[in-house]
């Protein structure tokens, strides 16, 4: 989903919610920072970081709207959560993918505070927006729930969707040698199977078992893949030290 692809409702619900929290500038204004913000969730290396997924948070954050109790904030968090994003950074992923919500969080304080949104506002949105680094509300800030929640929805996705969602996080770290994608993605699924619960609003707890059950098959998956990439890499020595560098350079070119 690229730019030209953004459902005709999209621009429209950024000026509610900029309106519903507050803003005071002209609608051209508001509606030029939304189409700024549309322009950067369909920039070009975003295969699942995209159009599609800030649209498909916008309608879990509504789905779980009756929970929360400023639902404007918590669009406009969403909006801006992944506003900021760098595939690139192969470290960045190895601890919670090419999301900068501190970039994208201060980049929400400069664009609301310009559209004259109140500035304890402003700031509960960027407070929303880091949060996410760590997708652990407390539970009785239901706004944040809400917000984390709809973000990790994703994970509950019926099997083919899953597949799709995997397919194309693959594609956005595709310049990463498959073992370090493969290491870097499991210690995040095992990460997310050692919490208690993966949902914390109420209504987000009907997602917790096919969430589950679609990250422990994938982990399963990955570590079977990760057992023969250490195979194949201990019988490499065997082999002498010219096929052991040829060796390393087919697995580089694998990705």
């Amino acid at each position: 989903m690229g730019v030209h692809d953004a459902p005709q409702w999209l621009l429209a619900a950024f000026q509610r919610s900029a309106r519903g929290a507050g803003a005071t500038a002209p609608d051209d204004e508001i509606r030029d920072t939304g189409q700024l913000l549309i322009d950067r969730w369909s920039e070009q290396g975003r295969e699942f970081h995209n159009l599609k997924h800030l649209v498909d948070v916008l309608v879990r954050v509504d789905e779980l709207a009756e929970e929360t109790h400023e639902p404007d904030l918590v669009r406009l968090a969403a909006w801006y959560h992944g506003a900021v994003f760098d595939s690139a950074d192969r470290k960045a992923y190895a601890n919670r993918g090419g999301e900068d919500e501190a970039a994208s969080a201060t980049l929400a304080v400069e664009e609301l505070t310009a559209l004259g949104i109140p500035a304890a506002r402003v700031q509960r949105v960027h407070d929303l927006v880091t949060a996410l680094v760590r997708h652990n509300p407390d539970p009785a800030d239901f706004d944040c729930a809400v917000l984390c929640d709809a973000d990790l929805a994703m994970l509950a996705a019926e099997p083919q969707r899953y597949k799709a969602y995997l397919h194309g996080l693959r594609a956005e770290y595709s310049h990463l040698p498959v073992e370090d994608y493969v290491r870097a993605r499991m210690r995040i699924l095992r990460k997310l199977l050692a919490r208690p619960t993966l949902f914390s609003s109420p209504l987000g707890a009907v997602w917790e078992e096919p969430a589950r059950q679609n990250v422990s098959a994938e982990l399963q998956r990955l570590e079977k893949e990760q057992a023969a990439i250490d195979a194949a890499a201990a019988a490499v020595p065997a082999n002498g030290s010219d096929d052991a560098d040829h060796g390393g350079g087919a697995r580089a070119d694998e990705t």
